[in-house]
């Protein structure tokens, strides 16, 4: 295994890390903290879900000896930074991520159970998506509104990051972000001291509460969007570069490893469609048979950032609240314009996609449970009725 070792598969490998991290860590710690989570349950759910998607990539590619990167659920993470804080705290909603995880290893043991997921309509399944990110992508507009010096910068980076290439853009966001939270921020007495205590790991367990009312307004619709807006795109990936997916068995795997780290606050981990595209290119290394090593080089970097996860968060927390979800409301501008492209792009029953849309994005609650479970249902119906 190691002659097919190359420079490019390490170069390309570290850039998806980056990339894949730079890019969302900051909607991760959005949605760990909207639904409850202390700082330090924060850092632990990152540091977890960090340290899975790394294990994961890592075993899957040495396994098939092909680039089957995986991820944390950028969309679920979305989904929980617009949602209402629960009842029952943050324990209800380390219930709703467990009772994601095992619905993602009953897809992955039940046929008729993906085919379901696979039979909703993409124009439903786009606008829940869409539905769902569209709050958090609001967050950049009301930042310039409140505090324009501080998230400006990171506007025109982000700006310039477009220009010079779209997968630049985020991360040069984020270190604009950096360089607002060094020199635009004021620390309090002591920053130093809680910087280099947060460098020593805390895991954070948290025994689960589960709630029906939760199973459907938080677990059902972050694991439709796990496996809409993740899985899916992450299996279409590596097919279309002609490597062979063995679906039930990657969503079983992903689904089991999401259930173990899932009490100690970490999103579901799911295939990854970015950074996969990344590394089943040319780019990772000509020969297609050598191109699995860019994603142990990946896998490796993201278990070295969950490590990390803790010093992260900590460093965040000294910013406002709204500068952070400004950043992850830019990382989530390529999910909402293609949701909102591929929602809309059959003209023959626009009104169900944009009732799905409409209820997911309102953030209303209906009998206790949330609008993305009504929007999906009220949608799904009208696109079935206007269909017969």
């Amino acid at each position: 295994m190691l002659r097919h070792f190359s420079f490019s598969a390490l170069s390309t490998g570290l850039l998806a890390a980056f990339v894949g991290f730079s890019s969302s860590f900051a909607i991760v710690l959005a949605g760990l903290t909207a639904v409850g989570a202390t700082e330090a349950q924060a850092a632990s759910g990152l540091m977890f879900a960090s340290i899975a998607m790394g294990v994961c990539s890592v075993w899957f590619a040495m396994a098939t000896r092909t680039p089957a990167a995986v991820a944390w659920s950028t969309p679920g993470a979305a989904f929980l930074a617009a949602s209402p804080a629960l009842a029952g705290g943050f324990s209800e909603a380390v219930g709703a991520l467990v009772i994601c995880a095992v619905a993602i290893v009953l897809t992955g043991l039940v046929p008729a159970l993906a085919r379901a997921v696979a039979a909703i309509p993409k124009p439903i399944a786009s606008a829940l998506l869409a539905g769902v990110i569209f709050k958090l992508c609001l967050f950049p507009a009301l930042a310039l509104g409140e505090i324009p010096l501080l998230v400006l910068p990171v506007f025109l980076a982000w700006g310039v990051g477009l220009f010079l290439h779209r997968l630049a853009a985020v991360p040069m966001a984020v270190a604009a972000f950096v360089g607002v939270l060094v020199f635009g921020v004021p620390t309090p007495d002591g920053t130093a001291a809680e910087l280099a205590a947060a460098l020593v790991p805390q895991p954070q367990w948290v025994v689960p509460a589960f709630d029906w009312s939760s199973a459907l307004s938080v677990a059902l619709p972050l694991y439709l969007v796990t496996m809409a807006g993740q899985n899916i795109p992450g299996f279409t990936v590596l097919e279309l570069h002609g490597y062979g997916a063995d679906r039930p068995r990657l969503l079983r795997n992903t689904g089991a490893m999401s259930l173990v780290t899932a009490p100690f606050g970490a999103i579901p981990v799911n295939m990854s469609a970015i950074t996969a595209a990344m590394m089943s290119g040319e780019d990772a290394h000509r020969d297609p048979a050598r191109r699995y090593w860019s994603t142990i080089v990946c896998g490796s970097a993201y278990i070295l950032l969950g490590v990390l996860a803790g010093f992260v968060t900590t460093a965040v927390s000294f910013a406002p609240t709204l500068l952070v979800t400004s950043v992850a409301g830019l990382a989530l501008f390529p999910a909402l314009i293609a949701s909102l492209k591929a929602a809309f792009e059959d003209t023959s029953g626009l009104e169900a996609p944009a009732a799905t849309f409409v209820l997911t994005a309102s953030s209303m609650t209906l009998l206790g449970i949330s609008g993305a479970f009504w929007g999906l249902l009220i949608g799904g119906a009208l696109w079935w009725g206007l269909r017969r």
